[in-house]
């Protein structure tokens, strides 16, 4: 449906991606119109394209889908146009002036001939710039929306596109329409092909391989790997682009030239690495070396005694392979210390805390994630930070992540420990080695076994491999640990052994499922009714719900609207807001999906105030505002974000999450469901990381054969990075001096 009308008031507008409420006048009667309107502006005709529809609290609206701006032609539209602000320096006076002059072609007159404006009172040659600037700078930017609007951009793409190229946006994007790849957050490779194709760019444009290899490159560092073979690239890239082998050889070849692949040879293999992976890789692997071989100064203390004195005042006794990890953190630059469940990490990291401080030495504790931070916290009595807060991040001016802290700034710190370090990716894990001083010691504690990180690389495991750094493993279970199954079990299946399920008064159970629906049906009566009457759990706070998988009947999507609709059904005094296929409503457990480390948080109770809200993080919604288009999450009990309905692509409901998503997070229950699970992700590490994120009960529901398929799969998803190669090349050049 389309609709014309003049734009009284715009009632709100997000300028970062247009979207926009805004009354108007049409048909002289008052309509609101909302939508990503990037063009609209107050006093203007404008024609939109979408169709109405009804708010329950608004009434009447009409949802845009598309629209353009009217240039007025009468003289009144003309006067109130000019008189609207629109212009910068034209007010309603100086409009009533310069139309009576010019009349009908006062428009004409200010794109074409504006020398004439000087015949009017009040303009000069100064007002006169600033009048034909400004209303070229709004021609300028209907007529680019208007062009991307041509090859189906959407409104909120054509917002940034505008915001990034400005007047040279036809320029730009006629020459190159990938460039929206490179440079528009959310504009994909296969997004500007499509607008390319639209556009009719060749299949074998330069332009389209060139992006189309980073495009495959990037898949692949997607997939943890931090380089590709280049025969794999290759191969992929002709399949992926539909291109000859040759084509893609000599794009590759310019890539390289201009310094955004990088190749290398391992193993007489050649390799071919996303430059910034390179040099990550390369830099972790020196930085490494450095400190692990760097003068670090020696505590004049009897080691032995300290470590007597740390279990008297804790009244434990500790395990050999303890005091091993405590006495080598003493000795060495850079040590690992790696463990399953229930071998005592966390009392090894507070006997090296008191340790080091009865020395009056300065201990920073940190982690990859909030979540996991905040156990640390919780589990020494010391504050732990992320990795990010600890690094001091930061926006660039042009947009882009920074740190303060680096070589040039470093932390000030005799000892760091890194908790959860499985988690660790190796583009994070550069950024932190940069901002380490000679001299400091460095201590990586996590389990080896648990999933790798999400990004790229497999630093724990490479760290581990490479032989170049001690590493004390932890395998005996204490006695206490050994009462729990979750922690047995663990160990049982890390082996390729099958869990021990439904002993008496135990922690583990298994319940057999037939069907994806009967699956279904006993993962939300569990939720809603068996764990809550009967151990007085929480249906949404303590239970967690953790599928490997996203797309299935008992997936992550699918689950989590079963889990809404039993545990937290509409209500006429809830409110909720649609977004996409999801609804959220107050009451929901929802999770962040991106790092958004510029929105903003206030304290509930304590008001503090800060930034950032991160990949993960689990909240609660606790507020729908429909009449200042907000939504309210409270996360950590404590810290309430308000997010502007625009932004809630950054929230899914986590009622369920992927057990990748689980990484470095406890809860009290786990529900997993073990049905239909795709071979890619019936690995032993999936399940194994899974169990491990249950402090009291452990529930899998579905079928012994899929349960069986996972654990005899012992392989770890290989992951191609380079680090180990890296260390062995450094270890031998050592070993010549």
């Amino acid at each position: 449906m389309e609709i014309q009308g003049i734009v009284e008031e715009i009632i709100f507008k997000n300028e970062e991606n247009g979207y926009t409420i805004a009354s108007i006048e049409h048909d002289y009667e008052i309509l609101i119109v909302v939508g990503y309107m990037p063009v609209i502006k107050e006093g203007e005709m404008m024609r939109f394209v979408g169709e109405p529809t009804f708010h329950k609290t608004y009434g009447e609206q009409f949802k845009v889908s598309s629209c353009e701006v009217i240039e007025p032609t009468e003289v009144k539209a003309i006067i109130k146009y000019l008189g609207s602000g629109i212009i910068k320096g034209v007010g309603p006076s100086l409009a009533e002036r310069i139309v009576e002059k010019f009349g009908e072609d006062t428009l004409d007159i200010i794109r074409f001939n504006p020398n004439k404006l000087l015949d009017i009172q009040g303009i000069g040659k100064s007002k006169l710039d600033q009048i034909v600037k400004s209303y070229a700078e709004t021609r300028a930017m209907s007529d680019i929306v208007m062009f991307l609007q041509k090859y189906d951009i959407s409104l909120a793409y054509a917002t940034k596109i505008y915001n990034e190229f400005k007047e040279k946006t036809i320029e730009k994007v006629t020459e190159n329409p990938y460039i929206l790849a490179e440079e528009i957050k959310g504009i994909g490779f296969k997004m500007a092909d499509d607008i390319a194709r639209k556009m009719g760019v060749d299949s074998d444009s330069p332009y389209r391989i060139y992006s189309g290899i980073k495009h495959v490159m990037t898949l692949i560092t997607q997939q943890g790997h931090t380089y590709a073979y280049e025969d794999q690239l290759v191969k992929e890239a002709c399949d992926a682009l539909r291109v000859s082998v040759d084509a893609v050889k000599q794009e590759m070849t310019e890539l390289i030239i201009k310094g955004e692949l990088h190749r290398t040879m391992f193993e007489d293999q050649n390799v071919i690495y996303l430059t910034p992976y390179y040099n990550a890789e390369l830099n972790v692997c020196k930085k490494i070396s450095k400190l692990n071989y760097s003068q670090i100064d020696m505590l004049s203390v009897d080691v032995h005694k300290e470590i007597e004195a740390c279990e008297k005042n804790a009244s434990i006794t500790l395990a050999d392979q303890q005091k091993e990890a405590i006495s080598q953190s003493v000795d060495h630059g850079v040590m690992v210390i790696t463990g399953g469940p229930g071998t005592g990490k966390t009392t090894i990291i507070n006997s090296i805390i008191e340790i080091f401080e009865r020395q009056n030495l300065k201990v920073l504790l940190a982690a990859p994630t909030g979540r996991a931070a905040k156990r640390m916290s919780e589990a020494t009595q010391h504050e732990s930070k992320t990795i990010h807060r600890l690094l001091e991040y930061q926006f660039s001016d042009a947009g882009y992540l920074a740190f303060n802290k680096d070589s040039d700034n470093p932390l000030v710190a005799d000892i760091i420990i890194i908790d959860e370090a499985s988690m660790l990716d190796i583009l994070l894990m550069n950024s932190f080695l940069d901002a380490v001083s000679f001299g400091t010691r460095l201590i990586f504690v996590g389990d080896v076994d648990q999933l790798p990180a999400v990004g790229a690389g497999n630093v724990l495991s490479d760290l581990i491999n490479s032989g170049f750094i001690k590493t004390v493993f932890l395998t005996e279970i204490f006695r206490q640990a050994q009462e729990s199954m979750i922690v047995t079990n663990a160990h049982l299946i890390n082996t390729g052994k099958m869990p021990k399920v439904n002993e008496k008064d135990k922690d583990f159970f298994f319940i057999k499922g037939k069907s994806a629906n009967q699956v279904i049906d006993t993962i939300v009566g569990l939720c809603k009714e068996r764990l809550p009457n009967f151990y007085k759990f929480d249906p949404i706070k303590d239970i967690q719900v953790l599928a490997p998988m996203r797309n299935s009947p008992t997936g992550v999507l699918n689950l989590n609207q079963c889990l809404q609709h039993a545990l937290n059904p509409p209500s006429k005094v809830k409110e909720e807001k649609s977004y996409g296929d999801t609804i959220f409503r107050v009451g929901d457990k929802v999770m962040q999906i991106k790092n958004n480390y510029n929105i903003e948080w206030k304290g509930r109770y304590n008001f503090e105030k800060g930034k950032g809200v991160f990949n993960g993080d689990i909240g609660y919604v606790i507020d729908v505002n429909t009449n200042n288009k907000s939504l309210t999450v409270i996360f950590d009990e404590d810290r309430e974000v308000i997010y502007e309905f625009g932004g809630l692509d950054e929230l899914v409901l986590s009622y369920a999450v992927t057990v990748h998503k689980s990484q470095g997070s406890e809860f009290p229950v786990v529900v997993m469901p073990m049905f239909s699970i795709p071979p890619m992700l019936r690995n032993k590490n999936i399940l194994y990381t899974a169990i491990t994120r249950a402090k009291e009960l452990v529930v899998l529901v579905g079928s012994e054969v899929q349960l069986k398929s996972m654990i005899e799969n012992i392989s770890h998803v290989k992951r191609n990075s380079g680090l180990t190669y890296m260390f062995k090349l450094i270890e031998e050049a050592f070993k010549e001096e």
